[in-house]
Order: structure tokens, then sequence, then C-alpha cells
């Protein structure tokens, strides 16, 4: 496969701040990779990095087998970053055109405004658009020229359950064309929604690279779900092999285990009357917190 990134022991600082402590990455050709990870982990140190904003203080980085900060190794390269500024009193349509100009063979305004839900905006001025929906065109303008490579930093912050959606479906069709797409996430939802393969940061380090069943699968953590009769005094999280337990909405009963077959045989011989018990992997975000929790007590 060949290598769209590569990041080779990398380190980059801010004075005393580590931003990003020898970390080694490689993304292939039409791989569509998540970053995710807290604030301050890295995720837009890294990017920056990649796009050429920014130099390694050590280690290199390669974007299409060259260095970033040439201009001509971005040809192929589209990105948004956290803030995007847009040209205020420039219609939709306008920026959509403008944009295009810049490259031999972009998508035609129709087809940016349908994938991403923008037709009705299209003779409104940037400058009156929502937050949502200024989001929204930034991410379309850094797929306008058909490029190799999306960079999106945090690409649907801001956005309501609906528009997030839209996008997720726009970045998979061209995810699907061949194109190769790093993002980052506060969305744990949005990872697992898009991502083929996950890499979790956290104090700098890349603390996992994997396919996301795989990344799952780093933690023991498993969530036991059961019912238990109305008004039932027991203290599920202190139980052996618990590590908490929570009620939801519907009365049934969710505990995160750390040995699921410890904590079920503690069930049965403390006699706890529960029924309809459902054993489940850890969702993303518990292996994401199971794993960054951990980096911090090492560290």
């Amino acid at each position: 496969m060949t290598a769209v990134v590569e990041l080779a022991g990398v380190t980059r600082t801010f004075g005393a701040v580590t931003a990003l402590d020898d970390v080694s990455l490689t993304v292939g050709e039409g791989q569509l990779v998540g970053l995710l990870g807290p604030n301050g982990a890295g995720k837009t140190t890294l990017l920056s990095l990649v796009s050429g904003l920014r130099r390694a203080d050590s280690g290199t980085v390669r974007l299409f087998g060259a260095d970033p900060r040439v201009a001509s190794s971005r040809i192929a390269l589209g990105t948004t970053p956290q803030e995007t500024g847009l040209p205020p009193t420039l219609t939709v349509g306008e920026v959509v055109d403008l944009v295009a100009k810049h490259y031999p063979a972009p998508m035609t305004r129709g087809e940016v405004l349908a994938r991403f839900g923008l037709e009705d905006l299209v003779g409104r001025q940037t400058g009156g658009l929502s937050g949502g929906q200024k989001r929204r065109l930034a991410v379309a303008l850094a797929l306008v020229g058909r490029p190799r490579l999306v960079l999106l930093d945090e690409p649907t912050t801001g956005l309501d359950v609906e528009a997030r959606h839209i996008l997720w479906q726009a970045l998979r069709d061209y995810h699907a064309d061949g194109a190769t797409v790093l993002l980052t996430s506060h969305y744990l939802e949005e990872i697992e929604a898009l991502a083929e393969r996950v890499v979790v940061i956290g104090g700098g380090r890349v603390l996992a690279d994997d396919s996301l069943a795989s990344v799952l699968g780093l933690v023991a953590l498993r969530r036991v779900v059961l019912s238990l009769p109305p008004g039932l005094d027991v203290d599920l999280a202190r139980l052996p092999g618990a590590s908490s337990a929570q009620q939801g909405a519907d009365g049934r009963w969710t505990v995160l285990a750390n040995d699921a077959d410890r904590l079920v045989r503690a069930l049965v011989v403390d006699d706890v009357p529960f029924h309809d018990l459902e054993l489940r992997g850890a969702s993303l975000e518990e292996a994401f917190l199971s794993l960054t929790t951990t980096e911090e007590v090492v560290r």
C-alpha cells in the first residue's frame, strides 16, 4: 500500500509543553483513519505538521513522499481546520466557484452543494450563515478540488444530528471513490461510524493504532446489562469484577466489568434476583477512557 502520510520519530514542543512525543505513524492510500484523544493530546498539532503549517522539532514528516512545507507537495491535499474564515459578502455559490477555480478538475457547484445539503443556501452570503452552516461549507470546500488526501479537524463541531449524518455520508461516498481521509473528532460516535482504523493519542503519544475492533479489544472492559426487580437495594458497583454501574432510562442496569465472569458468579453466589442478562463488548468511549486514563497514571 502506498504511503500518503508518514511520520517517523516526530517530536514537537511549545515552550515547556510537549505536544507530540516521538510519534511514528503511516497512513496508506485509500484509508479512512480516525485520530481520537482528549483536548491537548496532540491531534491538531499532528495535522498541522502534515499540512505543512508547522515543522517538527525532530523526526521526519512526509506528505506524498515529500516535505509538506513545500507547496508542490500539497497540490493533492484538502484540509479543514477547526476554524475557517469565509469571505462574508460572497454567497455560498460564489465561494464554491472561487475555490473550484484553483483546481484543474474540480467538482461542479451542483455536485458540491448536493453532497453536503447546501442547495437551499446557494444564494446566501456566508456572513449570514449559522455556525453549523459555515462548518458544512468549510468541509465541502476541502473536497471541491477532488484531493487524494483530506485532513479534517473536528469536522462536525457545531452541527446538529441531521447535518452531522449528511456530512458523514458525504465523507463515506468520497472515501468510497478512493480518497484517503484523516480526521480528528471529539464525537466517539463519529469515529465508530466512519473510521476503519483508529489511532488513540494521549499525552502526545500514540497509545493504540489498529482497526476499530482491535482497539476495542485492547481493554478488558465488558458491559453487563441486566434487569433487577423494582426497589431492590443492591450496590452492583461494589460486586467483585465490577468497575461501575448505572441505571438507564428503561430501568435496566449497565455494569462496566473488568472481569465479567467474576461479576456474574458474584451475582449468583449472592443470590441477586437478576434476569435478562446480556454481555456486550465495551464501547469505543469506554475503551478510549480506559486507554487514556491508564496513560495518565503511567506518566
